[in-house]
């Protein structure tokens, strides 16, 4: 479910989600991708002990 969430409203999931599809991937693989962005993301926000930052990689 945060997956699906984190594709409407998080701007890196959202276009990794769109990047996937537009590939021709299943919906269902695109959405495991999405989870794996969000664990990815979350583990990097536990390791740096910062708030998660939208702009960081810019």
């Amino acid at each position: 479910m945060a997956a699906i969430v984190g594709t409407q409203h998080n701007p890196h999931i959202k276009a990794l989600y769109q990047r996937l599809q537009e590939r021709g991937k299943t919906k269902m693989s695109v959405l495991g991708g999405a989870m794996r962005k969000l664990v990815h993301l979350c583990f990097g926000v536990l390791k740096t002990r910062q708030p998660y930052q939208a702009n960081y990689a810019i």
